[in-house]
């Protein structure tokens, strides 16, 4: 995806990175009532715990938490409703293909507007296992102490 001036990221799921092995990414469109937009518009989702799960042959987005608006009426919407993916029959074929026979599992990656509409980034994806954490966390620290050092480096000369 690339970022214009009519893209609004609202939300990432930043834990996706460090848990999973990221392949290939899909965009995807969803089917939301009023009162979520509104609420999107306000920056109030979360995707940390999410996860895309077929049923009927449809898509699914599962625990994205996407608060109620403050200004609706009693008739809110629940936060943590399962709200549909919009996808083409051959990208929903494709997906159930990987998802069932591979292991992979589809995470939403980042929730956004596009041109006035809401967008989900998902990615098909590997779970890590507990020393490819480990090694992550490492390097992450050694990128760090090496900015560090060049930092303290270059305020001595």
């Amino acid at each position: 995806m690339t970022r214009n001036e009519n893209t609004k990221i609202i939300c990432k799921n930043r834990k996706a990175y460090f848990n999973f092995e990221i392949g290939d990414v899909f965009e995807s469109g969803i089917s939301l009532v009023g009162s979520e937009v509104k609420s999107l518009r306000n920056g109030k989702a979360n995707l940390s715990d999410s996860y895309g799960k077929f049923r009927a042959g449809e898509l699914f987005l599962i625990d994205a938490h996407i608060s109620s608006y403050e200004q609706s009426n009693k008739e809110n919407h629940d936060p943590l409703r399962e709200r549909k993916l919009l996808l083409h029959k051959k990208e929903i074929k494709k997906l159930l293909g990987k998802v069932t026979g591979k292991g992979f599992s589809l995470v939403p990656l980042k929730l956004y507007f596009k041109g006035g509409r809401v967008k989900v980034e998902l990615a098909l994806a590997r779970g890590k296992k507990a020393f490819d954490k480990r090694e992550a966390i490492r390097k992450k620290d050694q990128r760090r102490e090496l900015e560090r050092l060049a930092k303290y480096r270059h305020r001595e000369s």
